[in-house]
């Protein structure tokens, strides 16, 4: 998809296992319009396929991550089909990063406000520049910002995410390190190389197993207690059956490295 100046809007970088898609608007922050959202999820729909991609990357162009949704678009076309199907579109992209059964790491400098802070919440795993910044800001200007609270509530203390919606306070990388929101914060220099040495630290891990593991983590963080313990309980037994698990095992008693086969 072609945006302003003929550049592609999402573009999408392949290492050594890793995939890097980033949000390419910078004039407008990386604002999600509908073209960029739909591209994210076919881009994700892609690598869900792909079987060399181990760890995804998720990242901003220009001076910020990414500013929320197109306002500028949405109020183009004041019709409530319209605003039905930009959050319809929102919810499914981040349900896309929350299903794939791969990690995403983001890697945040700037701001990431409103659906951009919603973004950093849906990812996996969180790498922060010393320099970003984060908002839930919406009720400033009347629209409370409903969709980001279902990630930003299942990241973060109950307490701290209603702070965050109900004053639309930026709060530093710090801050957000320390509620939970990201998980490292570094100088922005080395944002992208502490991003990169995270992913493939897990890129060397079981493909097998950690697609194992994600989906278990989402499933049983929603049931009760009883319920999580019986559901792990059976991932874990068939994870047992898994070659890699054998493997991994046997490297680990025989003091070598393992061989994973994927399987």
């Amino acid at each position: 998809m072609i945006d302003h100046g003929n550049e592609p809007i999402l573009l999408r970088q392949d290492h050594d296992g890793i995939a890097t898609l980033t949000l390419n608007r910078p004039q407008a922050r990386n604002a999600l319009s509908m073209a960029l959202m739909g591209e994210m999820i076919e881009a994700l729909a892609a690598l869900a396929r792909d079987a060399a991609i181990k760890v995804v990357i998720l990242a901003g162009s220009g001076p910020g991550f990414c500013a929320g949704h197109d306002l500028k678009e949405i109020r183009s076309q004041p019709k409530r089909e319209i605003y039905q199907s930009v959050f319809r579109r929102c919810s499914e992209m981040m349900q896309a990063i929350v299903s794939l059964p791969k990690p995403v790491i983001a890697q945040v400098h700037g701001i990431a406000t409103a659906a951009g802070c919603q973004l950093v919440a849906s990812c996996d795993l969180a790498v922060a520049s010393d320099e970003a910044r984060f908002a839930t800001p919406g009720v400033n200007i009347g629209l409370f910002c409903s969709t980001p609270m279902v990630a930003l509530s299942r990241a973060v203390p109950r307490k701290q995410a209603m702070e965050m919606l109900l004053t639309g306070d930026l709060i530093p990388a710090a801050r957000a390190l320390e509620i939970g929101l990201v998980n490292r914060v570094v100088p922005g220099g080395e944002l992208p190389a502490a991003t990169l040495a995270l992913a493939r630290q897990i890129a060397g891990k079981s493909p097998l197993t950690v697609k194992i593991g994600k989906e278990a983590f989402y499933r049983q963080v929603e049931m009760g207690l009883a319920q999580a313990y019986d559901y792990a309980s059976a991932v874990m037994t068939q994870n047992m059956m898994a070659a890699d698990a054998a493997e991994g095992i046997d490297a680990f008693l025989a003091k070598r490295p393992p061989a994973w086969r994927g399987e």
